[in-house]
């Protein structure tokens, strides 16, 4: 039987709430704790864990894109129509704002925690990056790291790919080793939802950066699906 709009909607509002809430929760929480953090690999494997997770729990309802940047893609590559994909969006950015507002309310129980000091996992360049990067070495990383992240989700889950039912697992992974190579340059977003998520709450100029979380990851995915449909996978 199809699975009604409303189901798919409501599977792309959980399932992202779940990846901001636990992936900058790793972040917030688990990788404030100095020595005994988890670091950039534990916080590299819960945004990609979460995926997986997510990947066979409702990937049948809605496909699990929680990414407004997957579903541009797919509208591109015609896999999916730009209307259905225009309110997967709205339910992925309203997911990611549920989340990283329970993750506010999570993280202000610690004393001395302070939204404007500690943020919620927010991404930047500049003063903003992990690492200090500037604009240019963000926009090149979410740009390039989001076309490779469609990249492998479009061979994953093509119908001729005989390995289809591994597709979650090849996802996740994939990333996880983004997130391994340049959390240091952006935080990595590769999601324009879990960009917007932390950084409404965090406001200034975690807003002031947001423009190129948006831009650069569509700008991947746009790529990533034009090449894939056009150079790949045509007939």
């Amino acid at each position: 039987m199809e699975t009604n709009t409303f189901s798919k909607l409501a599977a792309e509002f959980f399932g992202t709430l779940a990846l901001i809430l636990i992936g900058c929760s790793s972040i917030v929480i688990a990788g404030a704790n100095g020595a005994t953090g988890v670091g950039l690999l534990g916080i590299s494997f819960a945004f990609g864990l979460t995926v997986v997770a997510l990947a066979y729990a409702i990937g049948y309802i809605s496909g699990c894109h929680l990414n407004p940047a997957i579903s541009i893609g797919m509208v591109v590559a015609g896999r999916m129509k730009a209307k259905e994909a225009v309110i997967y969006i709205i339910a992925q950015i309203l997911g990611a704002i549920a989340g990283a507002g329970i993750l506010l309310l999570i993280a202000s129980g610690k004393d001395g925690y302070s939204l404007a000091v500690n943020g919620l996992g927010q991404n930047g360049y500049g003063a903003l990056s992990p690492g200090h990067y500037n604009l240019q070495a963000g926009f090149i990383v979410e740009t390039i790291f989001t076309f490779i992240f469609l990249f492998v989700i479009f061979g994953a889950t093509s119908t001729k790919n005989i390995h289809g039912g591994f597709a979650g697992i090849s996802i996740g992974l994939t990333l996880v080793l983004l997130n391994i190579a340049a959390i240091p340059v952006t935080g990595v977003s590769v999601n324009p939802a879990r960009s917007i998520g932390p950084a409404l709450f965090v406001g200034g100029e975690a807003i002031g950066q947001l423009w190129l979380f948006i831009v650069a990851p569509i700008l991947g995915s746009i790529l990533s699906a034009v090449v894939w449909r056009y150079l790949l996978e045509r007939k």
